[in-house]
Parts: C-alpha cells; sequence; structure tokens
C-alpha cells in the first residue's frame, strides 16, 4: 500500500511519477449493476463522440481480502454489509476528472471487488463509457432531476457553484437504496494515494458526518455581513463550536441523515437564502449551516484541499505539512486543464499518473 509521507513544499513532477506511477495488477470480473432510473429519461449528448478513455488495468484483491466477494456480491447486490460505499458525480464537465478519482481508488484499495461506487448523474449515456473504462466496476448510475433544485439555487461567486449536479449530495440519502446506510462522498477533482477502506472504517462517534475540520480559518468569511447581524440566522450557532469543513470529502452515515431529516433542512437554508442573500459560496454554506459544530473529526491527510488554486494568476499550491492520503484540487484551477494548456503546477503530474483521458500514452 502506497502511503505519502510529509509531503509539503515544491517537489518535481519526476519525483511524482516514480513514488505514486500504478503498478500492473489484475482485477476480477464483477458484474456492473444497471439503473433502471435511466430508461425514461431523455438522452443527452453521447458522451462516447466527445470523450475516448483507455480502459483501466485490473486490480486484484490482496490475500487479506475474501476470495468469496464476487460470488457474495452477485447474490446480495448493492445490500451486501460488507461493501465500501462510494459516491461520486458524473457530467461531461468533470468526468475526466471522476475517472481518475475511481482509477486511484481502484489502484490504492486492498480490497477493489468490495467497493461499490454510486455514480449520480443529470445526464444519460455516461453509464456504458464507466463500463467500458473499468469493465469489471460494481457500480449503479443514478438520475438526480436538475429541476428537483434549480428554483432553490441563488447565483455564486463562480458559475460553476450554481450547477445543480453540486447539490446532489444533498439528496443521496433518497437516491440510494434504503438498505445502503453508510457513504462516502468524494468531488470529481481529487485522487487517492491510500486504501478508502481505511476512511470507511473512520468512527463517527455518533454524529451523522464525517470529514476533515479547519477550525483555524475565518469562519465568518462564509456568510454575509446581514447573515452576522441578524439574530434569527447567526442563532442558530449559539452553543455551537463551528469549524469550516470542506464538502468534497464526508463519510455519511445515511440512516441518521434520513431519520433526522436533513435534506429537508438544506432545503430550508437555500430558501432563506433565495430572499435574504446570507452567503455567496454556492452549496458549501447550507452544510455548514446544518452541520458545523456537529461534525465527526478527520484525520486531515483525507482532504488535503485547496490545490486547485487560482486558473487566473495561475498559482500554484503545495501541501500542507504532514501525511497525505488524499490530494483535492478545489479552487478553479483544474488539473487536466492546466495539463492540457502546457501550464501544470509540480503536482498536476501526480493526478495525471492516474488520468486515462485519450489513447494509449
Amino acid at each position: 500500500m502506497l502511503w505519502i509521507m510529509r509531503l509539503s513544499g515544491f517537489f518535481s513532477a519526476a519525483l511524482v511519477m516514480v513514488v505514486l506511477s500504478p503498478s500492473l495488477q489484475s482485477f476480477p470480473p464483477a458484474e456492473a449493476i444497471r439503473s433502471h432510473n435511466l430508461d425514461s429519461q431523455n438522452p443527452a449528448v453521447d458522451p462516447p463522440n466527445r470523450f475516448s478513455f483507455r480502459k483501466s488495468s485490473a486490480f486484484p484483491n490482496a490475500h487479506e481480502c475474501s476470495s468469496n466477494n464476487r460470488n457474495k456480491l452477485k447474490k446480495t447486490g448493492v445490500c451486501d454489509p460488507s461493501l465500501v460505499h462510494v459516491a461520486i458525480t458524473l457530467d461531461v464537465d468533470y468526468l475526466r476528472g471522476s475517472i481518475a478519482a475511481v482509477h486511484s481508488i481502484l489502484h490504492h484499495s486492498l480490497c477493489a471487488e468490495s467497493i461499490f461506487f454510486h455514480f449520480l448523474v443529470s445526464e444519460t449515456d455516461l453509464e456504458t463509457l464507466v463500463r467500458s473504462t473499468f469493465p469489471n466496476l460494481n457500480f449503479k448510475v443514478y438520475f438526480f432531476d436538475p429541476e428537483m433544485v434549480r428554483g432553490l439555487i441563488s447565483t455564486s461567486v463562480r458559475q460553476a457553484l450554481e450547477q445543480p449536479l453540486n447539490y446532489a449530495r444533498n439528496y443521496m440519502a433518497n437516491l440510494l437504496e434504503p438498505c445502503v446506510t453508510r457513504v462516502i462522498y468524494l468531488d470529481s477533482d481529487l485522487v487517492l494515494v491510500d486504501d478508502i477502506g481505511k476512511l470507511w472504517a473512520t468512527s463517527l462517534g455518533g454524529k451523522t458526518i464525517g470529514a476533515p475540520e479547519y477550525c483555524h480559518a475565518n469562519f465568518t468569511k462564509y456568510f454575509t455581513p446581514s447573515f452576522w447581524s441578524d439574530r434569527r440566522f447567526s442563532g442558530t450557532f449559539s452553543g455551537r463550536n463551528p469549524c469550516y469543513f470542506n464538502t468534497g470529502v464526508m463519510v455519511i452515515d445515511l440512516v441518521k441523515w434520513r431519520r433526522f431529516g436533513y435534506t429537508k433542512r438544506i432545503e430550508t437554508w437555500m430558501e432563506i437564502q433565495k430572499s435574504h442573500r446570507i452567503y455567496e459560496l454556492g452549496s458549501l454554506p447550507p452544510f455548514l449551516l446544518v452541520f458545523a459544530g456537529h461534525v465527526a473529526p478527520i484525520e486531515h491527510r483525507w482532504n488535503q484541499h485547496g490545490l486547485g488554486g487560482d486558473n487566473v494568476r495561475g498559482s500554484c499550491r503545495d501541501l500542507h505539512p504532514g501525511p497525505v492520503s488524499l490530494l483535492h484540487w478545489s479552487g478553479s484551477g483544474k488539473p487536466w486543464l492546466r495539463i492540457d494548456s502546457k501550464q501544470p503546477c509540480p503536482l498536476d503530474s501526480l493526478w495525471a499518473s492516474f488520468d486515462l483521458y485519450g489513447l494509449s500514452k
């Protein structure tokens, strides 16, 4: 299992490639479960005409994993209690990132066959592309209707933050099968360099969600002055010690989410935002309003975020000091865009080692 310890400051692209290049492995076959939700939807632009991804190498289970995983999965499907559930959105703008994220997860997993992917989509015909890229993947595709949230979305500081699919994570408890009681939600602009099974095993200590918290961040900046001046709104944090957390990496207890109706609580804050303008940053603030101060802390190694920097200034970000298990290119600068423009940052070569876009290299 690959570990990256004390990755901080500047290090060269060559070193990254040497340390993290995928090894040759084989991944036993497993059936992809087709979602019936897509059958009645109108097809969007056919992604295979716009994207071409190489077929992923196969990844075997380690000796520690059960050899009966595949047979068990055929019988129990998505409800198998031994599965690790991972949810990721798929859309044409971030598809290259999503594919790289899946590839990195499989590459570093001790028990690749035990991972079940839940892909949230607002466009059809992406399922075929996923299956052709990862023929042995355990997955299901769920259609998220953009109209469910279009009327709740307010303008944001970046247009990309206004896309309806950004809000699909609010509805996972409804979209995923009731037998799925826990899920890891991941953004599409990250890669793992550690076994996701370790993140899955994190204790939530009775909390509904777990995430790396950043209590040194200026929490007040995530809300407008009118929010803080109105006790009706700011009072929601009374008795809480709210800290910023990035919603791109979360472990979620879906049983508690469903029991306490958190989808409706988030929607209520989105409705308030429409009339009172209490924040500026898209889908993040409603999560902070509902959960900040009630989050199970997870080690920072599981979300080294902010690597996207700022595309306008062309800035590159280094890693925070400490061990690293997940690298997250949050921010406006995405690694695939910088690579294609021949202006990559040093860390972008790490992401590129999991990129399956295009013809064989």
